[in-house]
């Protein structure tokens, strides 16, 4: 695997309750990532973008999108992969920076490979 992969692996962080929740009491971080994203790729891309931070395990769940309405056409979202990311006893990841961390390495990372 190479880092230009890794880096577009980690789509953003996941802002919720339960994620907030889990993050607080279990050291479980939540993000979106890519939907062909495999456990170990996304071990490794958080602790590529994360420097310090050591994962323990990876949990991986396909969220299926929304059918929804507008008017008389009827839409629906997209489909999505999320994963929850067990960190190490003791360690965080600033969430609050997260997200504009990974838009910022995955829009560089794009800028190069077009360049390349």
């Amino acid at each position: 695997m190479n880092n230009a992969r890794l880096y577009q692996v980690l789509k953003g962080p996941v802002f919720s309750e339960k994620s907030q929740l889990l993050g607080d009491s279990l050291g479980v971080q939540v993000f979106k990532v890519d939907n062909n994203a495999t456990k170990r790729e996304i071990k490794k891309a958080v602790e590529l973008m994360f420097e310090g931070v050591e994962v323990t395990k990876v949990n991986t769940l396909n969220v299926k999108g929304k059918t929804k309405r507008f008017g008389r056409t009827v839409g629906r979202r997209n489909d999505y992969k999320k994963a929850y990311v067990t960190l190490k006893a003791g360690q965080d990841v600033q969430m609050a920076d997260a997200g504009e961390e990974i838009a910022d390495n995955a829009a560089s990372t794009s800028e190069t490979a077009n360049n390349e």
